[in-house]
């Protein structure tokens, strides 16, 4: 007869993502697994295989939870400039609001942690590039068709352009979360959709 799970798997998911984000992959133990997520080392390999299984099934739900929110989020702002810098805002207060215990981005933190090596993780970051690079192209085509952008800029290489700006202030939040001296940065970055 199966064992019974005690535990709600979406549950355990979500607090997953806490400790990888918190830990990392690397720093992270089975035992601190165990132990965070309130589940018996049986239970862990029954449902989840083991370790690097579970942290590729926390880290996917992550990185859908964070593009349905960039989505939505920039789906609710009118203007497409504005709503850039306010998506852009929106990891900066949290760093400078944190003071001093910089978290980051739990995707930028997983690639400089498992890159070039995991190349699941690898493959995963891959899509979430595409995917987040296609939110941005469609955003700014929006602007476009609207006029407040230029009919001839190239917004794919802007596209490419804004995912890498966003993935450099995700790194440098965490040495100096300085908002000033971040949206400045940010600021100067969208000057190429004038």
């Amino acid at each position: 007869m199966p064992r019974v799970k005690l535990f709600n798997e979406e549950d355990v998911l979500e607090k997953a993502i806490e400790l990888f984000w918190e830990k990392g992959y690397n720093d992270t133990s089975i035992q601190d697994l165990v132990d965070y997520l309130g589940i018996s080392r049986g239970s862990l390999y029954d449902t989840f295989i083991g370790k690097k299984e579970l942290f590729d099934k926390a880290f996917s739900r992550y990185k859908e939870a964070n593009i349905k929110m960039m989505h939505q989020f920039l789906d609710s702002q009118p203007s497409v400039k504005e709503g850039l810098l306010k998506l852009f805002e929106l990891p900066i207060n949290a760093s400078v609001n944190n003071k001093g215990e910089v978290r980051g981005c739990f995707v930028v933190n997983t690639t400089t942690e498992l890159l070039p090596y995991d190349k699941k993780i690898h493959q995963i970051l891959k899509e979430n590039k595409i995917e987040i690079e296609k939110i941005f192209y469609e955003y700014l085509l929006k602007g476009v068709k609207n006029g407040e952008i230029a009919k001839d800029k190239d917004i794919h290489t802007i596209s490419s352009l804004i995912y890498a700006l966003l993935n450099g202030i995700l790194v440098i939040e965490k040495v100096n979360p300085d908002k000033k001296y971040l949206l400045n940065i940010v600021k100067t970055g969208l000057t190429i959709l004038d």
